[in-house]
């Protein structure tokens, strides 16, 4: 093997793990697109690549939060739910499960948070982490305001309050108690226009204590941080441009018209900085040196009824919540029944989730889960969307950082610093150019719901060619698509217009499916049914190998659509090839010799099916592992192992009597047989 193109390294192991999806509905279409299959493809590969045994992935339902309580509430008031909180989000998991299964996503363990042996596991662990920051000294008691309805009597959770989101900038009609649907974190009497989701009315403010940890300490370890991601070459720049937008001093945007009011309280504000509106701008801007001195400052502000918004920064972040279902919080100062708010356990649920893989699963000691969270040779792959950087990439790194010291177990040998992890994030996943919204005007199908239309195959193809790393980009299959649904559309123009979910799905169902079937039924006729074995050609040999390393390049990077793209050359190429073999079929000659031109195309043809099938797994694993099955080799669980993808033969796989015997003896293709198929509404 020659070639310039160097070889990236991985890790010895490896954790792979994807954003946890709420136990209030099933799975949306973007969260399998975005986030499942993305993880799957890429914990596919890596299993190929340095062992299936060095590879955990894990995820599951987060069982806890806001949006699953108002979920429940609403659920129970139309009559949909007759059980407990917790059967809520168990059918809920469940109905996440087969979505996942149906997609072929290859989770080692799929539970819950608050599910299973997943809850015992969970609330154990985070017991210790809460503790170890309270012991480390990175948590503070901190009273605030929390809405309360007095129609209803009682407090409302984050998800009971809606308003407009506070932070400069931001336009999101959609925010909630302490934080918009975008990501912004803010104090909840920052919420502009609040709204009670249970009776419509204004929220009164009353008094709760909860933990915080210091997340403004953690600033220079943050710009340290991310200084490291902009040059490690790997990380997507959305998640290093949405962290350096939080590393800024704390500021107040007042609107021009109150400047005056502001400059008769100025000397009073703790020491800041001044700027005058910029052209064009309707406001100025007030600089503090911490977040202390600008929450003093928006004491004094409302107090002289002065308007501002905040912007991006640092703030304290919430360790505890009020509301009864959670994760229980341990008791610190005799402060009280607290539940864990479910954003920072989720932080840390697949920690959870490891050990209980390790533990009851692969029935390990769940503490190896240090072997990969705290090794050096160990790396976690965290695939998230874009709305989750704030926690990952800002909360999650700090947290760690703070329970480097403490009581948490160590396993020997592994050290006890939890390593940074490695975040994938992708940019939104659009619907029909809008953002997906349950309440827009157009609906957005559940990930289940597709699979009436598409195969699980043609969506991963789709997904994964769409470049959610590089800018959102919109989902828009034909039959949600408006001007086919409208009831006056005309069903011939509707024949003719395109699908754009079927063209990365067609490079499956009509080239490389036509070529794989080519190889069984042409063996079948031409060489009794058999592999025929022998030298492939070189240039072909060069071509494959090339093909490999820019694949594995790309996976590397996480260029998903980059691999789609190199899959697509190489495909058509091989395609090409075998056409083009068949059609220099020797006329006129005897059987012997058509035969035998057939066994020397064979020869070459199936070991680019070969490298086409180890390559393309991650993307249509049920297709490829059908051709592995029909290939019928001796070790084809090791069919897909990397150690032995640049072999020019089939010797490691077929036993050494077929060398001498004519060829190894492959499985029966029936007719009309696809590898990969197209949906049955597809055909007509």
């Amino acid at each position: 093997m020659t070639s310039e193109i160097a070889r990236p390294s991985f890790p010895q192991r490896a954790v792979i793990t994807a954003g946890m999806p709420y136990g209030n509905k099933g799975l949306h279409f973007g969260h399998i697109g975005g986030v499942f299959v993305p993880a799957d493809m890429f914990a596919r590969f890596l299993r190929n690549r340095i062992g299936a045994e060095n590879v955990i992935f894990v995820c599951g339902t987060d069982c806890y939060g806001s949006p699953i309580d108002e979920g429940y509430r609403k659920a129970k008031e139309a009559g949909l739910c007759t059980g407990s909180i917790a059967d809520y989000v168990k059918a809920n998991h469940d109905a996440q499960a087969q979505t996942i299964h149906d997609y072929d996503i290859s989770l080692d363990l799929f539970e819950g948070s608050g599910l299973g042996v997943c809850k015992t596991y969970h609330e154990e662990f985070t017991r210790e982490v809460v503790r170890t920051l309270y012991d480390n000294g990175f948590l503070e008691k901190r009273e605030t305001a929390q809405f309360y309805d007095e129609t209803a009597g009682c407090f409302l959770n984050g998800r009971q309050v809606v308003g407009r989101c506070p932070v400069q900038g931001c336009k999101s009609e959609k925010a909630y108690a302490d934080e918009c649907d975008l990501g912004h974190q803010y104090p909840p009497e920052d919420l502009i226009a609040p709204r009670s989701t249970i009776t419509g009315e204004t929220p009164a403010m009353r008094a709760v204590m909860n933990w915080y940890f210091k997340l403004p300490e953690f600033s220079h370890l943050l710009c340290e941080h991310v200084d490291t991601l902009e040059a490690d070459g790997h990380t997507r720049s959305v998640v290093t441009n949405t962290i350096k937008e939080f590393l800024v001093p704390p500021v107040l945007y007042i609107k021009s018209e109150f400047e005056e009011a502001y400059h008769n309280i100025s000397d009073t504000l703790l020491p800041h900085l001044f700027r005058g509106p910029e052209k064009g701008k309707a406001s100025f801007e007030i600089e503090f040196s911490d977040i202390g001195a600008r929450d003093n400052a928006r004491t004094q502000l409302s107090e002289a009824g002065i308007r501002y918004r905040a912007g991006k920064a640092l703030v304290p972040f919430r360790i505890t919540g009020n509301i009864t279902w959670g994760v229980p919080a341990p008791q610190l100062e005799n402060e009280g029944p607290l539940t864990v708010w479910c954003w920072p356990e989720s932080l840390w649920a697949p920690i959870s989730f490891t050990r209980a893989y390790l533990g009851e699963v692969a029935h390990k000691d769940a503490d190896e889960w240090k072997s990969y969270w705290c090794s050096d040779d160990a790396t976690v792959y965290q695939f998230i969307g874009q709305d989750n950087i704030y926690f990952y990439g800002i909360a999650q790194p700090a947290l760690f950082s703070a329970l480097q010291t403490g009581h948490l177990p160590t396993a020997e040998g592994t050290g006890e610093e939890l390593r940074q992890t490695e975040l994938v994030a992708n940019y939104h996943l659009l619907f029909m150019n809008k953002k997906a919204s349950s309440s827009g005007s157009i609906k957005p199908p559940l990930a289940s719901e597709l699979l009436e239309y598409y195969t699980a195959e043609q969506l991963r193809a789709h997904f994964l060619g769409l470049g959610l790393g590089i800018k959102s980009v919109s989902f828009q299959p034909k039959p949600y698509d408006p001007a086919v649904t409208a009831a006056d559309c005309d069903p011939e123009q509707i024949k003719r217009m395109a699908d754009p979910v079927l063209k990365e799905g067609a490079l499956l169902t009509n080239t490389l499916n036509r070529f794989a079937r080519g190889c069984f039924y042409t063996a079948q006729k031409y060489t009794a049914g058999l592999m025929p074995l022998g030298s492939v050609d070189a240039t072909l040999v060069a071509n494959a190998h090339d093909t490999i390393l820019r694949y594995e390049n790309a996976m590397s990077r996480f260029e998903f659509h980059h691999v789609m793209s190199i899959m697509e050359g190489f495909i058509r190429q091989t395609s090409k090839y075998w056409n083009e073999r068949n059609k220099c079929v020797p006329p006129l000659e005897s059987e012997e010799v058509i035969a035998a031109h057939h066994a020397d195309t064979l020869v070459n043809a199936f070991y680019l099916l070969r490298i086409i099938t180890v390559l393309m797994e991650p993307v249509a694993p049920h297709g490829c592992r059908s051709i592995i099955e029909h290939l019928s080799m001796e070790h084809d669980e090791d069919f897909l192992c990397w150690d032995y993808v640049f072999d020019p033969d089939f010797s490691h796989f077929v036993a050494a009597e077929d060398f001498t015997a004519g060829g190894h003896r492959i499985k029966e293709l029936l007719p009309r047989t696809d590898f990969f198929p197209k949906h049955p509404s597809q055909y007509e």
